[in-house]
């Protein structure tokens, strides 16, 4: 049993957990995930190590509480305890002195991002971060990512905070104003990855996306997680799941997660649905 030592509220629905897990604490690397299950009948799901403290023994997830499983998550204590979490899993972020590294999350994709923009850092780089969110409400790790930034910036889409606009708006400002930028990192929803994508395309810039399609174990066996990238079937959970932007068919991941969304939804509303006949007699 791997126990909950906090859990704290970051924004709506989302919580920053801390977990014991010792081994995995000393061996995480940027870029990784964990798999767990929630109770013992639960399915599996991956989540981005957003931190680790070899010390402690624990690490840290960062949790949107969208799908069944995510909301039961959240919804435990500290103290509380999981059965099973697996990890670390995945191929670890490559890093390296890249000179001007920008770092880019949208909405609980800055949990991903910051991790690899303080190795990023580490690494030598001058880092600029963008962090995106709806609104002022759902911005998260404000402070975190703007330790380890030479500069950061925040954006809404409605303007109620920081740069009003998309984080791919303000990455085209930064490189219209003449910035030589070398490599870019960006994590999110999808059609923002994409959009980012499209935006570095036309200069060259290197850039990696984090990708997060359907996982089942998280090994390469189940095959559930593959991706088209360069025309080339991969498997995220080992062979990424950071990948070259320029070469990922958003298309086909976007299609591939949308197969399962009416289960998903069914599941959804089962568990939010409380029972009234509890305690009557």
């Amino acid at each position: 049993m791997y126990r909950i030592v906090s859990s704290k509220p970051l924004a709506e629905n989302i919580k920053k957990i801390e977990i014991e897990a010792p081994r995995i604490a000393k061996k995480q690397q940027a870029g990784q995930f964990v798999m767990l299950r929630v109770n013992p009948t639960g399915e599996r799901i991956p989540l981005t190590i957003a931190g680790s403290d070899a010390e402690a023994g624990t690490i840290s997830l960062i949790v949107q509480g969208m799908g069944k499983s995510t909301k039961e998550l959240n919804s435990l204590a500290e103290g509380s305890s999981i059965p099973d979490i697996v990890g670390p899993l995945g191929t670890p972020s490559h890093i390296e002195n890249f000179g001007t590294a920008v770092s880019i999350g949208g909405g609980v994709g800055t949990a991903i991002a910051y991790p690899t923009a303080v190795a990023l850092k580490k690494a030598g780089n001058h880092v600029i971060t963008i962090n995106g969110a709806r609104t002022k409400e759902l911005v998260i790790l404000e402070k975190e990512m703007k330790s380890v930034s030479d500069e950061a910036y925040i954006t809404t889409d409605d303007g109620s905070y920081g740069y009003h606009g998309f984080v791919t708006q303000k990455l085209q400002e930064l490189i219209d104003s003449g910035k030589k930028i070398d490599f870019v990192l960006a994590i999110g929803p999808i059609p923002m990855m994409k959009a980012i994508a499209e935006v570095t395309r036309p200069y060259g810039i290197h850039t990696v996306v984090s990708l997060n399609p359907i996982m089942v174990d998280g090994t390469g066996m189940c095959g559930g997680c593959r991706v088209t990238v360069n025309n080339e079937t991969k498997f995220a959970c080992v062979d990424g799941p950071e990948f070259d932007a320029h070469q990922v068919d958003f298309s086909n991941l976007a299609d591939r997660n949308r197969i399962y969304q009416t289960e998903e939804k069914t599941s959804s509303e089962a568990g939010d649905h409380q029972c009234r006949l509890h305690g009557s007699h």
